[in-house]
């Protein structure tokens, strides 16, 4: 038995709560700053729910095996501040956030070694506070090797897919080329079914090409066919499901804009590579949206590199 603490039971973190709550295999610890009485999970198999066994004050945690980071990208100093009490000195930070900059947010508060970026896959929306709806089953990816097999195993028993990659640079490169198309639907505010409009789908067609060629850049040897493999899963998925960029801006909160289509332009200026139409994308929804300020500045080394 494993003792995890959750920081950030949002979308995806109250959906790692409930199903590691579920499996009865290790104690979880929630953490955060509001009473969170009982999270709800909806998938097709009908629903789940939890009452967690919280922390509310950053000061007053004990030492646990594992602490998973489930806030926004932007977030990393609330996040931070769980930290001095939860980490002991065999204890592994789990990132479970977009972008491809995981390790470069937190590597001023832990030892590099101690950092695991994870990718996550996870479609889940808040239909209520603390009830969420899953449309499909959710993975996690980590870099091979002893700390990624851990994390991994820490989810047998449950519905979520871990496993570990030998490549994970190419895998987080793919997420993010997946997440800087959604951008378009948080800037229409429509949900998926916007990208069966043929104009729609080749500016999401650029913003991909985009991310591809500083994916490259970067090491990671994505092929052309990405760009339609990404599209005609926009295209086949539930007309009516919103990104959580859609739904964060829906909902007035900030934007991880930053982390997604901000990581292709930084990296992209790096290598030189134009990315106009993320630029264009980021201009604008930067102007529609509140944008909190950047967390770390100037350029990081990419998740598990």
């Amino acid at each position: 038995m494993a003792r995890i603490a959750l920081i950030g039971p949002g979308a995806i973190g109250a959906t790692v709560v409930v199903e590691l709550m579920r499996a009865e295999r290790h104690e979880v610890i929630t953490c955060a700053r509001s009473p969170v009485a009982r999270l709800t999970l909806e998938t097709s198999e009908g629903a789940s729910s939890v009452a967690p066994k919280l922390l509310t004050a950053p000061n007053a945690g004990a030492p646990v095996d594992w602490v998973l980071v489930a806030t926004k990208a932007y977030d990393v100093a609330g996040a931070a501040v769980w930290l001095e009490s939860l980490i002991g000195p065999n204890a592994y930070l789990a990132v479970l956030q977009n972008g491809v900059e995981h390790v470069a947010r937190f590597r001023p508060f832990i030892a590099e070694d101690r950092i695991l970026p994870v990718i996550v896959d996870i479609p889940v929306e808040r239909i209520a506070p603390q009830h969420f709806r899953q449309r499909r089953a959710g993975t996690l990816a980590v870099p091979d090797g002893d700390p990624g097999r851990a994390f991994a195993a820490l989810f047998a028993g449950t519905r979520i897919g871990a496993a570990t990659t030998t490549d994970f640079c190419s895998a987080a490169w793919r997420k993010l080329a997946v997440n800087c198309a959604g951008a378009v639907s948080a800037l229409l505010l429509q949900p998926a079914a916007i990208v069966q409009e043929d104009g729609v789908a080749e500016i999401m067609r650029a913003l991909i090409r985009e991310c591809i060629a500083v994916g490259r850049a970067e090491g990671a040897p994505l092929d052309d066919g990405l760009v339609e493999e990404i599209i005609e899963g926009y295209r086949n998925g539930p007309p009516d499901a919103v990104n959580s960029l859609h739904a964060d801006r829906l909902s007035g909160r900030p934007l991880e804009i930053d982390a997604r289509n901000g990581a292709v332009i930084r990296f992209g200026r790096r290598h030189r590579i134009p990315t106009p139409v993320n630029d264009i994308m980021v201009t604008l929804l930067k102007s529609a949206s509140p944008i909190p300020p950047v967390n770390i500045g100037e350029v990081g080394r990419p998740a598990g590199m």
